[in-house]
C-alpha cells in the first residue's frame, strides 16, 4: 500500500505576498513528506483567489527539483477545461525532469471558474471530458497522432513531443459521487482516485464495486487497477489537539464554498460527525487515523490512501507536525497491521533496491 499527500495550496486572500509564501511553504512540505517517507506528492488545479495553484505541473516542477524519489502528481489536473497536448506535453516535461516520477490524475472540477477562463460552455461539461481523455489517452500510446473531436481542432499525422520515460506515462480518473465516472474508469482499464471529502465514507464501497465490475466487464483484471482514496486529513499528538487546530479552517473552507453552493454553514456538530469513525474525514491523534485508514482498507482493499493535509488557512508549523506524524506514526503502524514490509529508507528512489 502507498500513502501520500495533497494540496490545493490554500491562501486566505489573493494577495501576490500570500501565495509567493504558501507556495514556498509547500515545497518544504513535500520536501518533508520525502523524508518522512510517503510515496506521493499531488498538488490540485484551481483557478481561484483562495488557492495558489492553477499550473500544477509547474509547482511539481519546482517539487522535482527539491526531492529524489517521491512520486509526483496532479490532484487533479481539469481535463475538461484544458488541451490536452499541452497537458500531456507539460507532464512529459516534468517525468523527464523528476526522472520518471510523474503522475497526471485527469477529473472533470469540482469548481466552474476554468470553463468560462477558457471559452468552455458547462452545457458540454461531460462531452468535454469524454473528448479530451479519448485524446490524452491517445496522445500517451502513439507518437504520431490522427483524432478528431467535437471540441478541439483535429491532429494529422501529429507528433507530439517531448515523449514520457515512463511508457505509459499514469494517468489515473479522479472520481466523487459520480456512478458514471467510476464505470468509465473501469471500462478504461485506469486507476481510480476516490474523493472522499466528507460524509460517510461506506456508501463509497457501491462505487468502487461498480468500478471493478465494469472493468472486469470490459476485459480487465480489477486486481491489476489500483484504488486510491483521497480525503482531508490532519494529524496531531492528540484527537483535542487535531480537532482545536482543524476545525476553524475547516470551517472557513466549507462554509465559504456553502455560500456559494446554497448549503448552511458548517456547524461543529456537522465537523465533528465527518471526523467521527465512520465520517470521511481522517481527523485526529495518530492512534485513530490509522483506525480509519485501516478500517477503509477492510471496506475497500484500496492500495493508495493520500492525505489533504492542509485544508484551509492552517498553519505551516502544523502542516508540518502532521506530515512528521503521518510518517513516523501513521504509516508505519498500518504497514505493520497490514503485514506490509516497512517503507524504503530515505533518499532510496521507489523500486531500486536499498
Amino acid at each position: 500500500m502507498e500513502f501520500g499527500m495533497y494540496t490545493f495550496g490554500d491562501v486566505g486572500d489573493s494577495a501576490p505576498a500570500s501565495a509567493a509564501r504558501r507556495l514556498n511553504e509547500l515545497l518544504a512540505e513535500a520536501e518533508l513528506a520525502e523524508q518522512a517517507g510517503l510515496d506521493v506528492f499531488g498538488v490540485g488545479e484551481h483557478h481561484r483567489p483562495d488557492f495558489a495553484i492553477s499550473a500544477p505541473a509547474v509547482v511539481l516542477g519546482a517539487v522535482a527539483a527539491r526531492t529524489q524519489r517521491i512520486r509526483l502528481a496532479s490532484a487533479v489536473s481539469v481535463l475538461s477545461s484544458d488541451d490536452p497536448v499541452r497537458l500531456f506535453q507539460s507532464f512529459a516535461t516534468l517525468d523527464l525532469l523528476s526522472n520518471g516520477r510523474a503522475e497526471l490524475m485527469a477529473g472533470r472540477g469540482s469548481f466552474i471558474e476554468s470553463f468560462p477562463l477558457f471559452g468552455y460552455d458547462l452545457n458540454d461539461y461531460e462531452s468535454l471530458f469524454a473528448s479530451k481523455l479519448d485524446l490524452l489517452l491517445k496522445l500517451r500510446a502513439e507518437e504520431r497522432v490522427s483524432w478528431s473531436g467535437r471540441h478541439r481542432a483535429a491532429l494529422d499525422n501529429a507528433g507530439v513531443y517531448p515523449r514520457p520515460l515512463q511508457a505509459p506515462l499514469p494517468v489515473w480518473i479522479a472520481a466523487g459521487g459520480s456512478p458514471q465516472s467510476f464505470v468509465r474508469a473501469g471500462r478504461l482499464g485506469l486507476p481510480l482516485a476516490v474523493a472522499i471529502i466528507g460524509g460517510a465514507y461506506e456508501p463509497f464501497a457501491h462505487l468502487i464495486e461498480l468500478y471493478r465490475e465494469a472493468a472486469a466487464e470490459a476485459g480487465h483484471d480489477p486486481a491489476a487497477l489500483p484504488v486510491s482514496i483521497n480525503s482531508p486529513a490532519y494529524i496531531a499528538e492528540t484527537s483535542q489537539r487535531a480537532i482545536d487546530e482543524s476545525y476553524e479552517p475547516f470551517m472557513h473552507v466549507f462554509t465559504r464554498i456553502g455560500r456559494e453552493r446554497g448549503w448552511g454553514p458548517m456547524t461543529r456538530a456537522q465537523f465533528l460527525q465527518m471526523r467521527a469513525p465512520k465520517g470521511g474525514v481522517a481527523i485526529g491523534s495518530p492512534q485513530e487515523v490509522t483506525e480509519k485508514i485501516l478500517r477503509q482498507h477492510e471496506l475497500f482493499g484500496h492500495q493508495r490512501f493520500v492525505a489533504q493535509i492542509g485544508i484551509g488557512p492552517m498553519s505551516h508549523s502544523g502542516i508540518m507536525r502532521s506530515i512528521e506524524l503521518f510518517g513516523a506514526e501513521v504509516i508505519p503502524a498500518v504497514r505493520k497491521e497490514l503485514g506490509l514490509a516497512p517503507a524504503a529508507p530515505q533518499g532510496v528512489p521507489a523500486g531500486q533496491p536499498a
